[in-house]
């Protein structure tokens, strides 16, 4: 099955080989997955797949621009606004959140990003799989693997109320804070 590439990949990419150019991840449809050397909280295992992403990302109305080589290479780069991963590492890693901007946004700031990423580039790996329709993947993988990560889809897995708890509170807590230069 499909699973086994995201699973037992034959490889797992670090942050510093996805940043170069050209980078090894594929500018094309698929679904990838992060295993974690360090677990981001210490009720998960180690080196071992924890959570799944798309990309494109499917809507009812449209399909997203996004692609492999874009989204992976956000997840270790971006911000805590634009990946749910970040936004779920930092929190699990005990970073605080803060509203950034006009105030709706939310991100670990400067720092805290900053920080996450260095933890994702000594921690996290990541693998690939092309698929041209990923989120019908997606779906199937969640409901077949415990992927304690994802949330979306995923209220079965033992985790998934403890990681919505703690991604609530930091929200709470944001909310209370002055926004963020």
């Amino acid at each position: 099955m499909e699973a086994t590439a995201l699973v037992s990949p034959g490889r797992l990419w670090s942050a510093q080989e996805i940043q170069v150019r050209p980078s090894p991840v594929p500018a094309a449809a698929g679904v990838y997955g992060w295993h974690f050397k360090q677990p981001p909280h210490p009720d998960l295992a180690a080196e071992r797949l924890l959570y799944v992403g798309i990309a494109p990302r499917y809507m009812a109305n449209r399909t997203s621009t996004q692609n492999l080589r874009k989204r992976v290479r956000y997840h270790y780069r971006g911000n805590a606004a634009g990946s749910t991963l970040r936004f779920s590492l930092g929190c699990l890693l005990g970073l605080e959140l803060r509203r950034v901007g006009s105030g709706k946004r939310m991100t670990f700031g400067k720092v805290g990003e900053a920080t996450l990423s260095q933890w994702m580039a000594d921690n996290a790996q990541v693998c690939w799989t092309e698929h041209s329709e990923p989120w019908d993947l997606e779906s199937r993988l969640i409901t077949r693997l415990d992927l304690p990560l994802n949330l979306d889809q995923n209220r079965h897995n033992a985790f998934h109320n403890r990681l919505k708890e703690l991604r609530a509170q930091a929200r709470h807590r944001a909310r209370e804070l002055p926004v963020s230069s």
